[in-house]
């Protein structure tokens, strides 16, 4: 049962960040924007970052979906979320309110940034993420004992 589990928690991270990548790959202009208004990096890596970022979250979702490079997939999952979730952290004890452009290349999609929402929702990929890499290595290890 609880290899389904991790089948259909890898599967729905999967989408998570191929969702995640497609307008951002789209509009990389409108992307950099975003992250211009993180007020976080230094000018001269914001469109660098626009351009990589994306194709990152591109790679981590078709090895999340097709179960493939795994150890490098799940470490790497746990580590961009959780650089989302501190920067979201960051700006919201600076008292920025943005939007947090996860899903939307936009900066301003018509709804209001809301970043409390966004902090819940992170934890909550973050936790599923490392769920899945804390299981992953605990049945490595118990194939070796």
């Amino acid at each position: 049962m609880t290899r389904i589990i991790q089948k259909v928690l890898r599967i729905f991270l999967g989408l998570v960040f191929l969702y995640a990548c497609w307008d951002k790959i789209l509009h990389p202009d409108a992307f950099a924007l975003v992250i211009y208004n993180y007020q976080i990096l230094p000018a001269p890596l914001i469109h660098f970052t626009a351009l990589v970022l994306p194709m990152l979250e591109l790679m981590l979702a078709i090895g999340l979906l097709f179960g493939i490079w795994l150890p490098g997939v799940l470490l790497l999952s746990n580590l961009l979320l959780a650089v989302f979730f501190s920067a979201l952290l960051f700006n919201a004890a600076r008292g920025l309110d943005i939007h947090c452009g996860c899903f939307s290349a936009a900066s301003d999609d018509g709804v209001p940034a809301a970043t409390s929402q966004y902090i819940l929702r992170d934890v909550a990929f973050l936790a599923v993420s490392l769920f899945l890499l804390l299981q992953h290595y605990r049945e490595k290890r118990g194939a070796v004992a």
